[in-house]
């Protein structure tokens, strides 16, 4: 069997990190406009923090998701790097 060519490695690299975005983008998604404006109604059953779940997921929810999502991200890219031997260059030389 051959070794893959240093274009098939890049082209599984970035397909790799597409399929990460694609799915981390829509989990936000999910969670913004789903919990945040379709079901928060049913989410306003609930209380966090004395504030109606839905309201509280359109408000901060979203954002906090987003922001836990980056780090996610951080983590499998660090991986994903490892994984294919990329490193970043240093600006200092």
């Amino acid at each position: 069997m051959t070794e893959p060519t240093d274009t098939q490695r890049n082209a599984a690299y970035w397909r790799r990190n597409l399929q990460y975005l694609t799915v981390l983008l829509g989990f936000w998604f999910v969670v913004s406009f789903g919990f945040g404006i379709l079901l928060r109604e049913p989410l306003d059953a609930i209380r966090l923090g004395g504030f109606k779940l839905g309201f509280w997921f359109a408000q901060q929810g979203s954002i906090l998701v987003f922001v836990a999502l980056i780090f996610v991200y951080v983590g499998l890219m660090n991986r994903l790097d490892r994984e294919y031997g990329v490193r970043e260059e240093s600006a200092g030389g």
